[in-house]
């Protein structure tokens, strides 16, 4: 396992970091099974563990308190608020009122009494960055956070929070988390730019692309991935987009076996190869899952490899733009472009 310095807070992490999203109804993942995830996963070096309160409506962040339970001091926790948590208006965004709130949920949640990273799930268009800034800077001070870091946000919000930290004088975003992957590639071309300027750590999700770069999804095969069972719209290969994919997944698979590497390999190794990343998510279901994603720990990509990958997706292109999370709301809702 290699180890990188979270952007500039000296904390030293894992190139591979365990995310909790499918603990629990999410991924029908059980408390047992969940724990092996996690002993596996600190058993092979992994140090950083990722949830959120709204996987599975707070049940993993039951399950990894469960899991890391007379372990704490030697784990990097993380979680995220911000999703809905339920049909409540206020129980949702990054208002104070609501993190001050749900952070001591999660706590609660995960048997804790400090998480180091604490993450805007979302950015929260209702709410100014110097309130939320200042909510988190205090939840700081407080000790019940170290760091706090944003997740999916656009370039242009990155850099405007960074500001705003600056002009209030306020503890600042450390850290950002984007979706990256062989076949969205788009954060090439504004967000990891925003990332290494401001030195923020990257801890990035879906490297796999939501299974599409697993290896079990080829031309000529049923997809029947746990994904593709609540989300067939993103693998019904009648879509363009979807088409894209899956051609470029057979041309990755050529690659992968011209390098002697599984797709797995070929996918995390792409991401974690790119200076501004720090770490990649895997979010494994089952402990068969975990162990074919922790033999891409050490994998590292010769400069052809990564050639050819350029060829077959250029930089910072998304062969599926249309699901990116970080779309300004103005594409969005037509009233905010209109007088």
């Amino acid at each position: 396992m290699q180890y990188r310095t979270l952007g500039r807070t000296g904390v030293q992490v894992s190139s591979l970091a365990l995310g909790a999203m499918n603990f629990g109804r999410i991924g029908r993942t059980t408390q047992d099974e969940a724990t092996a995830i996690v002993d596996a996963a600190l058993e092979s070096g992994i140090n950083l563990i990722d949830t959120a309160d709204m996987y599975s409506a707070g049940e993993s962040e039951e399950m990894v308190g469960k899991a890391i339970a007379g372990r704490r001091d030697d784990i990097v926790l993380a979680t995220k608020a911000g999703m809905p948590m339920g049909d409540e208006r206020n129980h949702r965004g990054s208002s104070r009122r609501w993190l001050v709130t749900e952070l001591d949920n999660s706590l609660r949640r995960l048997g804790v009494d400090h998480v180091d990273l604490y993450q805007i799930h979302r950015w929260d268009p209702n709410t100014s960055d110097e309130e939320t800034l200042s909510a988190l800077t205090d939840l700081q001070r407080a000790g019940k956070i170290r760091h706090f870091g944003s997740s999916t946000f656009p370039a242009y919000r990155i850099v405007q929070a960074q500001w705003a930290a600056r002009e209030h004088h306020l503890s600042r975003y450390v850290t950002e988390q984007p979706s990256y992957s062989i076949l969205q590639r788009g954060i090439e071309s504004h967000v990891l730019p925003v990332t290494e300027q401001y030195g923020l750590g990257v801890l990035v999700w879906s490297p796999l692309a939501s299974g599409w770069l697993s290896g079990a999804i080829r031309e000529g095969r049923e997809i029947a991935t746990s994904r593709s069972t609540f989300m067939p719209e993103r693998f019904d290969t009648t879509v363009p987009a979807n088409r894209a994919r899956l051609d470029a997944v057979e041309r990755l698979a050529e690659v992968a076996d011209e390098a002697g590497l599984t797709m797995i390999q070929l996918a995390l190794g792409f991401v974690t190869a790119h200076p501004a990343v720090t770490s990649a998510l895997i979010g494994p279901r089952t402990l068969d899952h975990l162990h074919t994603q922790l033999a891409a720990a050490d994998t590292v990509l010769s400069a052809d490899v990564l050639d050819a990958i350029d060829a077959i997706v250029a930089p910072g292109v998304d062969l599926a733009a249309h699901e990116k999370h970080d779309t300004p709301p103005a594409l969005l809702d037509p009233s905010l472009r209109r007088r």
